[in-house]
């Protein structure tokens, strides 16, 4: 599924140094978004065995339970898409935020399996606006030479919201607090809806909205300069030019769809590496390992710190190797992790070095969508979709995450149970495996392209693996 600002880190001083202006800055406090999406993905993992002890719930409930946010937020893309074109980026993001703050609070007042899942599926609005927004609004706001590493920040706090969700459960395991575990990922929302007040508007929304000054001042405020700003306008410009918007561009313009169905297929991509499945019941799996009850908690938190480690290499490295080949090499990476995995849990799970491969072997999955099909994905999404149906375009692509996303949730513990366990972590491999096909077969290498050069391309017909590789 998938972040995007290192807030008081050290990657945010980087930041701050690499990119003029106040860009880099906005870009961190808009990917608290991020943050919150990541402690809602990692509470439930912990929270889930402690509800269905308390509620009685059905193996069919708990799946329901977990796919009810990615119910939400299949339905929150959409609107999301309709309410950034015509509020703006900055706007839409409070209403996620305030979303946020009102669902977290209501799965922790929850008084049945119903009403958690009502409330999820609130939940689940919030992260769907949150993670269409949060993207569009850095990549919009971020200069062609760092746009890869500020865009990949999001996916960063994502993993940071995982792993402090994660261990959060593990402490909160202790007094079988799963209140506390879903209503504490109310505060960052309350953070977030103070600090994006402060954010500038996008200055490509206020030209596609005929407001040129401010875009200007836009572009000055966050560039810190006003050298290349009426370059920069001036490509905005040319975009614009380009008749058509949505729904009427995807029926009249074959090189559009074929940017929506590029982002598809890469969202597609990311859900079915299996990523999520680890996500959302990794103490199940450890379980599998033959891990006892908190030590698979605490194995859980592993997971996302190995999550979030990964991460830094991808914000590292996107804007040095390229996008193609770090997403490539994740894959394959995920594909050997999972089939191991499955070895071992066929060949049947001893104590002690067979514990510890097992853990090697998943340690190594998550680090592979960490570095490569986690942040990667965001970021191509955001840059393939031209300015007139880019709000339709990343609405198409996220609204197939979170549709992927819910199969996957909904669908793990039944494949366990009708394939079985070793099969189950085969069939993730065998699609990796597929995965590095398809991407080396569609994907473009953006690094160093603008916007408006990857649009004038693929609008142009070039093809999308070409893309950028022509003069211009």
């Amino acid at each position: 599924m998938e972040a995007y600002g290192y807030a008081a880190t050290t990657g945010s001083r980087h930041l701050r140094k690499a990119v003029p202006g106040r860009a880099g800055l906005v870009a961190g406090l808009a990917a608290v978004a991020g943050l919150m999406f990541g402690l809602d993905i990692g509470v439930i993992s912990g929270a889930l065995s402690l509800i269905a002890q308390e509620f009685d719930a059905t193996q069919f409930q708990q799946e329901a339970i977990v796919a009810a946010m990615m119910l939400g937020a299949a339905v929150g893309v959409p609107i999301a898409g309709w309410l950034s074109f015509d509020l703006g980026r900055k706007r839409t993001l409070v209403i996620g935020a305030s979303l946020f703050i009102v669902g977290s609070t209501a799965c922790a007042l929850s008084g049945s399996v119903g009403m958690l899942i009502a409330a999820r599926i609130v939940l689940g609005l919030a992260i769907g606006i949150s993670t269409f927004t949060a993207p569009l609004y850095i990549a919009e706001i971020a200069d062609a030479a760092n746009r890869g590493a500020m865009v990949s920040i999001y996916q960063l706090m994502v993993t940071i919201g995982i792993l402090t969700a994660f261990v959060s459960d593990a402490l909160f395991a202790y007094f079988d607090a799963w209140r506390w575990m879903l209503g504490i990922v109310a505060f960052p929302g309350i953070v977030f809806l103070i600090g994006v007040a402060f954010l500038p508007a996008s200055p490509r929304w206020l030209m596609l909205r005929g407001r040129r000054d401010e875009a200007r001042r836009a572009l000055l405020e966050l560039r810190g300069q006003a050298h290349g700003v009426a370059r920069e306008l001036s490509e905005i410009d040319a975009q614009l030019r380009t008749q058509g918007r949505g729904w009427a561009l995807f029926r009249s313009n074959r090189n559009f769809r074929r940017a929506v169905f590029l982002g598809v297929m890469l969202q597609c991509v990311q859900q079915f590496t299996g990523m999520n499945v680890v996500m959302y019941y990794a103490p199940r799996i450890f379980g599998l390992a033959g891990f006892a009850e908190h030590a698979r908690l605490w194995g859980t938190a592993t997971v996302g710190g190995v999550n979030m480690a990964a991460t830094f290499m991808a914000i590292w490295l996107v804007d040095r190797l390229g996008r193609r080949p770090i997403l490539i090499c994740g894959l394959m990476v995920m594909s050997v992790g999972m089939a191991g995995l499955g070895l071992m849990l066929r060949e049947g799970m001893g104590q002690g070095a067979d514990q510890t491969m097992a853990v090697a072997l998943l340690l190594c999955f998550v680090a592979g969508f960490a570095f490569s099909a986690g942040p990667l994905v965001w970021v191509l999404c955001s840059e393939i979709q031209p300015l007139q149906g880019r709000d339709f375009g990343i609405a198409c692509s996220t609204a197939t995450n979170w549709i992927s996303n819910m199969i996957v949730g909904v669908s793990f513990l039944t494949l366990l149970d009708r394939l079985g366990r070793s099969e189950t972590f085969w069939l993730y491999a065998g699609l990796n495996a597929l995965f590095v096909v398809l991407v080396a077969l569609f994907v473009p290498e953006t690094k160093g392209l603008s916007l408006e050069r990857i649009e004038r391309d693929l609008m142009g017909g070039v093809r999308l693996r070409d893309i950028g590789r022509r003069r211009p």
